[in-house]
């Protein structure tokens, strides 16, 4: 008896560290975020939807708090082109980001690989088996663990990228959400949380 307590104990403490962290997303409105640039952000049906707008250019929803060391989970659902990331420990000036991407794109265009914007481009792609990893038009989980100098993305629970930078591990800044520029992009986006480490 005294076992199976032990193990109902160690169960709800490994289920309530899963379950601890933060919504970034309120499911509601944009609350905690701002946007940057003329692109469309907004939520319908406790979705956040992001559009390309009729500038079509660059644009970040970017939350108003920084953020160093965290787990981000959310999911996403890819419409039209579909050509988007999440920046990690970015500073953004009006539509020009310093920062690093984790790619969300359309097949063959390595979603889950890291992207540096306005400095060394592609740092590392998936490998080329894994493209098959993305469900295109369909609801996809993406994790995010940033610790350190450390950055592992996970789609749909499988590993995607590992990888250190002593750069990456120098910044902190800003989590944002992007529109790709060139129009025609839809983007869904939902359950976004995260747990600082």
């Amino acid at each position: 008896m005294k076992k199976l307590s032990l193990i109902a104990i160690v169960l709800s403490i490994a289920f309530t560290g899963c379950q601890s962290g933060k919504k970034l997303f309120n499911g509601k409105n944009l609350d905690g975020w701002t946007i940057h640039g003329t692109e469309k952000w907004y939520v319908e049906d406790g979705l956040l939807i992001s559009e390309s707008g009729p500038d079509a250019k660059y644009g970040y929803l970017a939350t108003e708090d920084n953020y160093k060391n965290f787990e981000l989970s959310l999911e996403f659902k890819q419409e039209a082109d579909g050509n988007s990331g999440v920046f990690i420990r970015s500073e953004i000036d009006g539509t020009k980001i310093a920062g690093w991407q984790v790619e969300v794109a359309p097949p063959n265009l390595h979603t889950g690989g890291i992207y540096e914007s306005y400095g060394r481009g592609w740092l590392i792609k998936p490998a080329p088996e894994k493209e098959d990893v993305l469900k295109y038009g369909a609801w996809n989980t993406l994790k995010i663990k940033v610790q350190g100098d450390q950055v592992t993305s996970w789609l749909n629970g499988v590993e995607m990228v590992d990888f250190s930078d002593e750069k990456i591990g120098a910044a902190n800044g800003k989590i944002a959400l992007q529109i790709h520029d060139g129009g025609g992009i839809k983007v869904y986006w939902r359950n976004i949380k995260l747990k600082e480490l």
